[in-house]
């Protein structure tokens, strides 16, 4: 079970393992983009690829469903990033239990965001964990554990990617050491537990009173989405790279302090931070100098807490 490209490796890692994949259960084709294009997710192109028989279910307890997955007698259920809870039903039916694949050294981030918020807290090491699920969010005793630095310009979108293959060699190990019987489950200190909630497009805001570490690393663990943005002159700017300066001169929080040919400073909430790359409104991706070179900014201007009052 498995939904975004991080499933995917551990999808393709079972392919060429020694183990049967004797189906695939994915989340339904869902319409993105400005153009609302219905697409399907990573993990069904590879199954339309290998020809692997695959459910799409709109509910995790619609009847049919659960038939279909009695049909194939799993001996195990393994979940990446999948995005869906799964009832008793299901947690209940392989004789090995479901196995998941999280991103993170649980029992710290557990949720539907531990990547992104690993970089946004300004961790220096996450990892992956294989666990037995149970009925709790990311509660199951934990099976192995791999460590992963992360580095200082890592955004969520390159920790993911290899995060992602980590994940799915450290799935089959888990796979090859259960079925070897080497392996024993271990109960993960509950006290020690701290949160990744899914993200929203809002969390993206920036909020210029933070430290200027705190708004960079914000801005590494929103990309790719949902983006950390501000409004400059109307505009919706999402920042795409910021380096830490240095002091304010005492402007206030949000007010440009600095502007050159390739870079814009920022005041923060204890110094201010450089734009170098950004992506307007409607616009591509481009150089703080790409811009300034057909957009006149000066010292003084604020970027904005919200888009701008309409009326």
């Amino acid at each position: 079970m498995g939904t975004p490209d991080f499933a995917v490796p551990s999808l393709e890692a079972l392919l060429t393992s020694d183990d049967q994949v004797v189906g695939v259960v994915t989340q339904p084709d869902r319409p993105k983009g400005r153009g609302q294009e219905v697409i399907p997710s990573p993990v069904k192109v590879v199954c339309l690829r290998e020809g692997i028989s695959l459910l799409q279910p709109l509910k995790m307890k619609d009847p049919d469903f659960l038939e279909a997955l009695r049909q194939w007698k799993p001996d195990v259920i393994t979940v990446t990033a999948f995005g869906r809870i799964l009832p008793p039903e299901i947690l209940t039916l392989p004789p090995r239990g479901c196995i998941n694949v999280h991103g993170s050294l649980l029992p710290k981030y557990r949720g539907a965001g531990p990547v992104q918020w690993a970089v946004i807290r300004g961790e220096r090491e996450t990892g992956i964990t294989t666990m037995l699920m149970d009925e709790g969010m990311d509660t199951g005793a934990m099976l192995l554990r791999e460590r992963v630095v992360i580095q200082p310009d890592d955004t969520t979108g390159t920790l993911s990617m290899r995060l992602a293959e980590v994940g799915g060699r450290l799935l089959i190990e888990t796979l090859r050491r259960l079925k070897a019987g080497t392996l024993t489950p271990q109960q993960q200190n509950h006290a020690l537990a701290t949160m990744a909630p899914l993200l929203k497009k809002e969390d993206g805001l920036i909020d210029w009173t933070l430290t200027s570490v705190e708004i960079a690393n914000r801005v590494r663990g929103l990309s790719p989405w949902p983006g950390a943005y501000a409004y400059v002159n109307g505009e919706r700017w999402i920042l795409r790279r910021v380096v830490v300066g240095e002091g304010s001169q005492g402007a206030a929080p949000g007010i440009m302090t600095k502007v050159t040919k390739d870079r814009i400073d920022v005041a923060t909430g204890d110094g201010t931070i450089q734009i170098v790359e950004i992506q307007p409104s409607n616009g591509r991706p481009m150089t703080m100098a790409q811009y300034l070179a057909g957009h006149r900014l000066t010292e003084g201007t604020s970027l904005q807490a919200g888009p701008p009052a309409q009326g």
